[in-house]
Order: C-alpha cells, then sequence, then structure tokens
C-alpha cells in the first residue's frame, strides 16, 4: 500500500502524545511539501481536523494561512463539544432523577477518557444505552428537555422498530440527529447478540463536567469501539484512532474482553480492529491478540484490503450489494455468515417501513416487501424503486 505523503502525515498526527520519532515524520514530510487542500480535505473526512490542528501548531514550515484555517476549526469543535458535554451533563441528571439507568458512550467521554481531553476529538450527537424496557421512560424524559423524535413513528410501526431496529435519533432547539436512544449497538441482521442489559449491568462509574455518569466498562468500550468500526468498514481513521487510544491510554483485561469476543463471534473484528491500529497508527496490541492474528490467515489480507481503501478515503453506499458482501467476510464462523444472510435477508429495515406502509394486521407481509427490494437491488439495480402506501 502506497498511501501518500498527505495520509502519511495525517497517520502521523493521528495520536495525543507525539513519540520523538512520530514527531521527526511530521516535520520531514511538512518539509518535504504537502498538497494542503488535499490534505485538509482528508483530515475532515477523517475526523482528525483537532488533532492535526494541535499536532501542527508547533511546525514552523507550516503556511500561515493553513495554520490560521486549523486553529479556527480547532476553535470551533471546542464550543461545539463543550455545548455536548453540559448537555451530556444535564440529560444525565434528568435520568438520574428519574431512576432510569443509562450509559453514556462515545461522544465527551471518549474524548476525555481516552484523548484527554474533550476538545481533541470531533462527534456530533450524544449515544446513550439504556434498557429496552425504559425505552419508553427515556423518551419522555428527553421530551422535558425539549427533544423530540427525528422521525414520528406510530406506536405500532415504533413497536415493530424496537424488535428490528437499535436506535432512535432526537432533534433538539440546536439542531437535528442530536442524541441517540439506543437498545442495542448493531442492526438485528448483524447476528451479533451484545445484549444492552449485559452492558449496563457491567458498566462503570464516569464524570463529565464534574457530573458522574454511567459509562461502558473498559472492555466493553474497546469492543463496541470495534464494532462500531467494522459496522461502517472502518472508512474513516478517527474510529482506528479511537481504538488506538484506548489501547494506548485505559487498563483493559485483554484475556475477558477477547472471551467475550470469542463467545459473540466477533473476534475477527476485533482482531483485525487491533491490526489496522497498529498498522495505521503504531498502537501497541497486546500479545494476546498478537497470537490470535498470527492464527487467522485471512487477517492480513482483509487489512491490507482495507488499510488501502481508508488510505483512498473510500465511501461505501451502505445499502448496496458490495457493502453487504463485505461484512460476512468479517465473521469467522461459518454459522454467524449464514445466520447474518437469512437475518438480512427476512429482516425489514427503515426503507423497507418507508417504501410501502401496511396496517399493522399485515405486518408480517414486510417481510416479502424486504425480499422484494432485496431482489431488485441484487438482481435488477437498473430498476427504479415504487413507493407504495397501503391503507
Amino acid at each position: 500500500m502506497d498511501p501518500g505523503q498527505e495520509f502519511r502525515l495525517l497517520c502521523s498526527c493521528a495520536a495525543v502524545d507525539l513519540s520523538s520519532e512520530r514527531a521527526t515524520r511530521i516535520a520531514a514530510d511538512v518539509g518535504a511539501g504537502i498538497d494542503w487542500s488535499r490534505f485538509l480535505h482528508s483530515a475532515e473526512h477523517h475526523g482528525l481536523l483537532p488533532l492535526v490542528a494541535r499536532n501542527l501548531g508547533d511546525v514552523a514550515a507550516v503556511p500561515p494561512e493553513i495554520a490560521h484555517r486549523l486553529r479556527a476549526a480547532f476553535e470551533t469543535n471546542v464550543r461545539r463539544n463543550l455545548w455536548f458535554a453540559s448537555e451530556l451533563s444535564r440529560i444525565a441528571a434528568l435520568f438520574e432523577a428519574k431512576g432510569l439507568c443509562m450509559v453514556s458512550y462515545k461522544g465527551p467521554l471518549l474524548a476525555e477518557g481516552a484523548y484527554g481531553d474533550v476538545a481533541l476529538r470531533t462527534f456530533g450527537d450524544l449515544d446513550f444505552l439504556v434498557s429496552p424496557g425504559n425505552l419508553a421512560a427515556a423518551k419522555n424524559a428527553l421530551a422535558h428537555l425539549g427533544y423530540r423524535p427525528s422521525e414520528e413513528l406510530s406506536p405500532a410501526v415504533e413497536r415493530l422498530w424496537q424488535r428490528f431496529g437499535y436506535e432512535l435519533p432526537f432533534d433538539g432547539a440546536a439542531g437535528r440527529y442530536l442524541v441517540e436512544l439506543q437498545w442495542g449497538l448493531t442492526p438485528y441482521f448483524y447476528a451479533v447478540n451484545l445484549r444492552a442489559d449485559e452492558l449496563l449491568h457491567r458498566s462503570c462509574a464516569a464524570t463529565i463536567s464534574n457530573h458522574p455518569v454511567r459509562t461502558l466498562s473498559p472492555e466493553d468500550t474497546l469492543l463496541v469501539l470495534c464494532l462500531h468500526a467494522a459496522k461502517h468498514l472502518w472508512m474513516r481513521l478517527i474510529w482506528v484512532c479511537d481504538i488506538a487510544q484506548t489501547i494506548r491510554t485505559q487498563t483493559i483485561d485483554y484475556t475477558s474482553l477477547l472471551s467475550r469476543a470469542r463467545s459473540l463471534g466477533i473476534m475477527r473484528i476485533t482482531l483485525l480492529s487491533f491490526w489496522l491500529a497498529q498498522r495505521l497508527l503504531d498502537a501497541p496490541i497486546p500479545s494476546l491478540a498478537a497470537e490470535g492474528v498470527s492464527r487467522d490467515t485471512a487477517i492480513a489480507a482483509l487489512g491490507e484490503e482495507l488499510a488501502a481503501r481508508i488510505a483512498r478515503g473510500a465511501t461505501y453506499d451502505f445499502e448496496s450489494p458490495a457493502y453487504f458482501r463485505w461484512i460476512p467476510r468479517l465473521r469467522e464462523h461459518r454459522s454467524d455468515r449464514w445466520r447474518y444472510f437469512w437475518r438480512l435477508f427476512w429482516t425489514p429495515g427503515v426503507g423497507d417501513l418507508a417504501a410501502v406502509r401496511l396496517p399493522e394486521a399485515l405486518f408480517p407481509l414486510y417481510r416479502l416487501v424486504r425480499v422484494a427490494r432485496l431482489a431488485r437491488r441484487f438482481l435488477w439495480p437498473g430498476l427504479r424503486s415504487v413507493s407504495v402506501k397501503a391503507s
């Protein structure tokens, strides 16, 4: 893989604490000449502008106009992140007052925990994990703070979505899609049975803006970061950086983590995430993970392919056949791959619910809608989709 000078510089900047070797690489790449327009576009695409601004701030060879743009982007991100941190405290306090168990993860907590500073990571929403049984009460609590679902679903459709989906986004006075309530970590058809109640049970105490909150255990945090990155095929470097920073900064029981990954059938996803963190960002990986990588001969080949796509800034259509073919390659067990295909084939999604509106008594027919839409996408991609309304 020849990632290009701009991508090499971006990888060198993707760390909080710079080693002398990494600082030397940064100075050498900047001194050799950089296509700054291409570099800034890549840094924004990969979600790394705050780290880039921090790590290039004292490099004299950076052109003044580029340094100014980086400072402006950093300051904008600081203001936005401080607002999110304050809002997280406000929401957590209300949930606590109402006796609702919830866990916050990613967002401000990840920035402070793995990066040491809420200003050093970009994020655009707040994620809250709740027990499926507490979803209605959590929605009501958010309504008290002025948050409304981004899409109003009928009670019947919402019940169906709670069965096959895993999250609901909410809008607030400050914008759209600011909060997500989640009762799962991945869509049902991914066939990863990581239960919210188990994550809540293993959660631990944290603080944000001097307010106590609950967050995922260090092991669950790292596992969830690996799953999240895999769901998006690691296409943004920030997701690899999250994993690298968590490995560098957190005390992890890797025996427990890898045992959990093995039982869930996501060992390849976990080890591939570690491989990418080491390959692209020089993250140290534990000996147990290194042994696992050496045993799974598919990881290096998959990793090189993914690393090349990350370097090119490649994106995916997450409704495309190419994406759906990628996911089973990440699972180590044939049974999980078959379960994925079976659930993908039969599980209604957002597009299926939008394409055909059925009364609740006919909801089982959404499986047939799913089959028809997948057949059109895979077998006859040139055909236009048809939206049908039924009363």
